[in-house]
């Protein structure tokens, strides 16, 4: 969508700020030995009292109101009866919907013990999303953020997954535009209009370049298997810069 309007910009800042204080309290809640079901419904209840619904439920008809991926399992993972256990790397990914308007966000969340290796990957896949949205910017091009991101990667010793990228969203959980590459892409050559409202959400690996399906029509794994974080916002490209409304406060 595009901000057309102070008020379109005030309710989607509220949905943003209901999604990142879901992720938050989220991450804070993972203890070893819980279900990602029960971590879900963390996220459904924090939802629920802030009077939004779960986009991808709302949406898709996915079976959770929030996607939780455990280790090999990198996006779109169902909350069910799987144990979170020390040393997992746990992906949450919050979007819902209030009065019409989406906003989604994602972390990824290392569970201690963590190995050194996991805890820069973690730092990393952060720096990897800001470098991205540094490129946001009304009559900016889009293609700037992959090629920064890209950059970033390949000078930290990182694959990026091509096959998961980043999307318009506001008036529907995905939307226009469409595809856009958090990886270096040749062929993008649109621009940033005044207002637009699109995610940036890199998917940063330690040798992965690709997103396998797996036995459920849902879970996205590891290709070649390898540690993977992402790390998403919404964001709103401005005159002066990134507008992010997904900040918890």
């Amino acid at each position: 969508m595009t901000i057309s309007d102070d008020d379109d910009l005030t309710r989607l800042k509220e949905i943003g700020r209901i999604v990142a204080n879901t992720l938050e309290a989220m991450g804070k809640a993972i203890e070893p030995g819980m279900t990602t079901s029960e971590l879900d419904q963390i996220g459904r209840k924090l939802l629920e009292a802030a009077g939004a619904r779960s986009a991808p439920e709302l949406a898709y008809d996915f079976p959770g109101a929030t996607c939780i991926s455990v280790n090999e399992e990198i996006a779109h993972g169902i909350p069910g009866e799987r144990r979170i256990a020390r040393g997992d790397l746990v992906n949450i990914d919050v979007s819902a919907e209030k009065n019409g308007f989406f906003a989604d966000t994602g972390a990824s969340f290392a569970v201690p013990p963590v190995a050194r290796t996991i805890e820069r990957l973690c730092r990393n896949g952060r720096r990897a999303m800001w470098t991205g949205l540094q490129q946001v910017g009304a009559g900016r091009p889009i293609a700037g953020i992959g090629q920064a991101i890209g950059t970033f990667a390949r000078k930290n010793g990182y694959s990026l997954v091509r096959n998961l990228a980043s999307h318009g969203v506001g008036l529907s959980l995905h939307e226009e535009p469409t595809e856009i590459a958090t990886w270096p892409d040749r062929s993008e050559r649109r621009i940033m209009t005044d207002g637009l409202v699109f995610t940036v959400e890199p998917f940063l690996s330690m040798g992965a370049e690709w997103a396998e399906n797996g036995d459920d029509p849902w879970t996205l794994y590891s290709s070649p298997e390898a540690p993977t974080v992402q790390y998403e916002h919404t964001v709103v490209a401005t005159r002066h810069g990134p507008l992010i409304v997904t900040m918890a406060g």
